[in-house]
């Protein structure tokens, strides 16, 4: 260390460190001087360690949840091997055609399920067509509208409806629903007959009004499958709505919106994820409904675009009423069926499930 002084009046003017090292971390500066003046390196930070060790609670729930994965995508592989392995002969003796095939008489080898895939999927739209608004609307209800005691009475009494069992609705179906709802079947063939799906006619295309024509047909079981597969949309979709932000829910508010453009211009767009993720849901439960469907419908293997009349098929029933019978070619023709629709109910499922997920995490508004 030396001292610098003025040259005219010499006195100091300042103070000059030699040898000066300087660290600069992350916490402190410190200045190091000469080797002579530096103090005991005992005394200097050491940096710190960002490193943890594992608790052990954490690293068995890390391992069970793993074990818990893995052993829900094992069963459901196993499934679809299983399912493959007995399909093989089906396949085998059918080939392409099981895809295109209405008849089905495995006896004979000609069988197939265009006409039961068929029914399967036009009773899964048909509950969709119905659930949807209701889903919405009673989503919008929970979330939007009532409060308190009154809210979560409601949201228990709509989420034990999803654990009412099937046979409760299908022999609702049969004794109630399907004598109520005829007269509306006619009254839509009556006036809306022009189109072909609400036609009901017989081989000659004469328009039938007798009831029997109307009983077991797809638009009840639809009906039925709807009020079914309403609990589990409502559920996906009142939870996206109740996530969608405060802040803009309240400055719509203080802009002038009313509650309905509130929910036009915020909740609505927020939950567009749910909704799709929810009618998605609603899909793989309906496309996969048996006994209720079992009870209502009349099975026939022919493709029935006349939704109103009696006659459609599902693949579920399909295999619950051939299963007891069948000889071993039956058999595993049926577990081609159900590999089919395991596959189909596997995709929906999914792309619904990525949908929800990615609803969740973002939100997407209008101002």
């Amino acid at each position: 260390m030396s001292a610098e002084r003025d040259s005219e009046s010499g006195d100091v003017i300042g103070t000059r460190v030699s040898s000066t090292e300087v660290l600069v971390g992350p916490d402190d500066v410190t200045t190091l001087l000469a080797p002579a003046e530096r103090e005991d390196s005992s005394t200097a930070p050491r940096p710190r360690s960002l490193t943890s060790r594992a608790v052990r609670s954490d690293t068995v729930f890390r391992r069970l949840s793993f074990a818990a994965g893995g052993i829900t995508v094992s069963i459901m592989l196993a499934v679809g091997v299983f399912l493959s392995l007995r399909a093989g002969q089906a396949l085998s003796v059918s080939g392409w055609g099981f895809l295109t095939e209405q008849q089905w008489s495995p006896e004979t080898g000609e069988f197939g399920i265009a006409a039961v895939l068929f029914g399967t999927v036009t009773i899964g739209l048909i509950a969709l067509t119905i659930a949807l608004p209701l889903a919405i609307g009673t989503a919008l209800l929970l979330s939007e509208v009532v409060r308190g005691q009154l809210r979560s009475m409601l949201v228990s009494l709509v989420d034990l409806m999803a654990a009412v069992p099937s046979i409760v609705y299908g022999l609702w179906g049969v004794f109630f629903l399907q004598a109520t709802v005829i007269p509306v079947s006619r009254w839509i063939s009556t006036y809306f007959g022009w189109i072909p799906i609400f036609a009901v006619t017989d081989g000659k295309g004469q328009p039938l009004t007798a009831d029997s024509a109307f009983t077991s047909s797809a638009f009840i079981a639809g009906t039925v499958v709807a009020l079914m597969v309403v609990p589990t949309m409502t559920a996906v979709m009142r939870e996206a709505f109740s996530q969608a932000p405060v802040g803009e829910r309240e400055g719509a508010l203080a802009l002038g919106a009313t509650r309905w453009g509130m929910i036009r211009t915020v909740v609505l767009p927020f939950g567009r994820g749910g909704i799709i993720g929810g009618t998605m849901l609603g899909l793989g439960r309906a496309l996969g409904e048996t006994i209720a469907v079992y009870m209502i419908i009349s099975p026939i293997f022919t493709i029935n675009w006349q939704l109103l009349s009696s006659g459609t098929n599902s693949v579920s029933a399909l295999i619950a009423l051939r299963y007891g019978e069948a000889s071993e070619l039956g058999l595993s023709a049926l577990m081609a069926a159900g590999l089919v629709l395991f596959l189909v109910t596997l995709v929906v499922n999914f792309t619904a499930s990525s949908i929800v997920a990615r609803s969740r995490s973002g939100a997407q508004s209008e101002a």
